[in-house]
C-alpha cells in the first residue's frame, strides 16, 4: 500500500489542483451570486407572502372571532331585552285584564243595584196605587154600609171623605197596634 502512495506521491487525490480549485470557486460564486440575485428575492418574497397570509389569516380570524363574540353579546342583550319587554307586556295585559274584570264587576253591581232600586220603586208605586184603589173601594163599601146602618144617605162627598178618612185612620191605628204587639 505504501508503494501505491509512493508512486502517486506527488498528487494527492483528496487535494484538488489549484487551478481547478480556483475555477470551481469562481463558478461557485457566480452561481451563488446569480441564485442570490435572482432566486433569493423570489424565495424571500414567497416566504413573506406565506408569512403574511398565515399571520394575516390569524389576525383576520381573531378579528372575525372578536366580531362574532361582540355580535353574539349584542344578540344576547337584544334577546334579554325582548324577553323583558315580553314579560312587561304580559304583565301589563294581565293588569289590564284584571282592571277590565273589576270594571265589569262594578258595572254589573251597578246594574244589579239599579234593577233592584227600579224594582223597589215599581213595587212601591204599585203598592201606593193598590192602596189608593183599595182605599177608594173600602171607602165606597164603608159609605154604603154606614148609610144602611145610619139610615141616611152619605152621598155628600165632603161627608163621605171625612167618614172614609176616620174609618181608614182607625184601621191604620189598629194595624199599627197589632204590629207593635208582635
Amino acid at each position: 500500500m505504501m508503494t501505491f502512495l509512493a508512486e502517486e506521491g506527488a498528487q494527492n487525490p483528496l487535494i484538488p489542483d489549484t487551478a481547478e480549485l480556483i475555477v470551481g470557486l469562481i463558478c461557485f460564486f457566480i452561481v451563488f451570486g446569480y441564485l442570490g440575485k435572482k432566486l433569493l428575492p423570489n424565495i424571500q418574497k414567497t416566504l413573506e407572502e406565506r408569512h403574511d397570509a398565515i399571520e394575516g389569516g390569524l389576525e383576520r380570524a381573531e378579528k372575525a372571532q372578536a366580531e362574532a363574540n361582540r355580535t353574539l353579546e349584542e344578540y344576547k342583550a337584544q334577546l334579554a331585552e325582548a324577553r323583558h319587554e315580553a314579560a312587561r307586556i304580559t304583565e301589563q295585559a294581565r293588569q289590564q285584564g284584571a282592571e277590565i274584570i273589576a270594571e265589569m264587576r262594578e258595572e254589573g253591581q251597578r246594574q244589579r243595584e239599579a234593577i233592584i232600586a227600579s224594582g223597589h220603586a215599581q213595587i212601591e208605586a204599585d203598592r201606593r196605587q193598590v192602596t189608593v184603589a183599595l182605599r177608594q173601594e173600602v171607602g165606597r163599601i164603608a159609605t154604603d154600609l154606614a148609610g144602611k146602618l145610619v139610615g141616611e144617605s152619605l152621598q155628600d162627598s165632603a161627608r163621605q171623605s171625612r167618614t172614609i178618612d176616620r174609618f181608614l185612620d182607625g184601621l191604620d191605628e189598629s194595624a199599627s197596634a197589632a204590629e207593635a204587639s208582635r
